[in-house]
């Protein structure tokens, strides 16, 4: 099945699957808060979802780079060694994962460092085989919205058709000018070859860092009436409901940041009353 692609490395047999979504997740740029792989990570946990397949990471990523330390580590593949042993080492992955029931595939990767064209070439023609029509990117970006509220959610379609189908969903167009993703440069491939390809972003708090419980099970909410999963997300917003009262407390020892907080929070009802009023 990965002839026209050298580059896939195939785990199990896959499924032919008819008209089916893939969702995506990258590391790196639109994965604030873990986001974009949190997000997904957690359907395929949900779902149960089995690994099929891999991308070769070889041809596309750097693994090191001149200059300081702490810039050539976001490079280098992460070691173990217990007891003067190698025990081992993790090289970038991006891994597909079949969930024929919902007739679903899920990705998890890095976003390539070299080579965009090939590396989206090799996913998209493996989509393809797999019997995919329609992909769906989940990321995130720093933004204005509080972490005591829903973040936003904002999307990009390589189809116009698709925007008033989303926006049932409660989800904003964007509007952006400014350094671009190989998301961004994905969906420009997607639609010459007839597979339609949605990218919803969340608005995530720029003054935090680390995971966003939060945030990642109100991305996964969405998506599941998006994809129309029956998932039990209970486990997810006790995660959430918890760090949120933890980042709270945190906050609140520190009265600039807890000033800050309060006027986003102002800002965001406001606007949104001044979206019910325009309703």
């Amino acid at each position: 099945m990965s002839d026209t692609c050298p580059n896939i490395l195939l785990t199990r047999d896959c499924p032919q699957l008819h008209r089916a979504t893939l969702v995506l997740a990258f590391s790196g740029w639109m994965d604030g808060g873990d986001v974009s792989t949190g997000t997904v990570k957690r359907l395929v946990h949900l779902l149960d979802a089995k690994p099929i397949a891999e991308i070769d990471p070889e041809p596309f990523y750097l693994y090191n780079v001149p200059g300081p330390m702490e810039i050539a580590a976001l490079f280098r593949p992460h070691v173990e060694i217990e007891d003067g042993q190698i025990k081992t080492i993790r090289m970038p992955e991006s891994v597909f994962y079949a969930h024929p029931p919902a007739n679903l595939i899920l990705f998890i990767g890095k976003e390539p460092n070299f080579r965009w064209r090939a590396f989206g070439e090799c996913l998209l023609e493996f989509a393809r085989q797999l019997g995919v029509t329609r992909i769906l990117f989940v990321g995130s970006f720093g933004g204005s919205v509080p972490h005591t509220r829903e973040p936003r959610l904002f999307i990009t379609c390589s189809d116009p058709k698709l925007l008033p189908e989303m926006e049932k969903y409660g989800l904003r167009r964007t509007a952006y000018s400014g350094p671009g993703s190989f998301t961004s440069y994905l969906m420009t491939q997607a639609r010459p070859i007839g597979v339609q390809m949605i990218s919803l972003v969340a608005e995530i708090p720029s003054y935090l860092q680390g995971s966003n419980p939060l945030s990642i099970e109100a991305v996964t909410r969405r998506l599941a009436k998006i994809l129309k999963l029956p998932l039990d997300l209970a486990s997810l917003r006790a995660a959430s409901t918890e760090w949120e009262l933890d980042v709270s407390n945190a906050i609140e020892q520190n009265e600039d940041l807890a000033q800050l907080v309060r006027r986003l929070e102002d800002e965001y009802d406001n606007q949104l009353l001044e979206q019910a009023d325009e309703r």
